[in-house]
């Protein structure tokens, strides 16, 4: 016969916490896509500010690194649930399509950072045959 889960003896005083504790690192959700003409990288970053994010691209990584505020907890008795991180998040991606890193641009807009790497037009050129 199977045993049903222990529970938690300090869920009932903290309630349930996630995995995460705050001031830990978080990582931010990230949508990958594909348009016809570019790759777009969207981040969902709410209550984060354009000044706290860094965007950087390094061959063909692109890093997402920055921090949320803490909202302060005015008058807090007790903590019923702690779900929402904050503190420092780094996001490193790897993309694998040729792509304008001169043209990269990056927005941060009702809470999703959208980052659009143009790619790179391929050239074709013709080769004459020598006889």
């Amino acid at each position: 016969m199977e045993r049903p889960p222990r529970r938690d003896p300090t869920a009932e005083l903290f309630g349930e916490l996630s995995e995460g504790t705050p001031g830990d690192r978080w990582r931010p959700a990230i949508d990958v896509f594909e348009t016809e003409k570019t790759i777009v990288v969207r981040v969902e970053l709410g209550g984060v500010r354009a000044q706290d994010v860094k965007v950087t691209v390094d061959g063909e990584l692109l890093r997402i690194q920055g921090s949320r505020r803490a909202l302060p907890a005015d008058d807090a008795v007790r903590l019923h649930r702690m779900e929402i991180a904050f503190g420092r998040f780094e996001r490193t991606i790897r993309i694998a399509i040729p792509f304008e890193r001169d043209r990269v641009n990056a927005t941060l807009e009702e809470g999703f950072l959208t980052v659009v790497l143009p790619k790179r037009q391929a050239v074709s050129r013709r080769i004459e045959v020598e006889s």
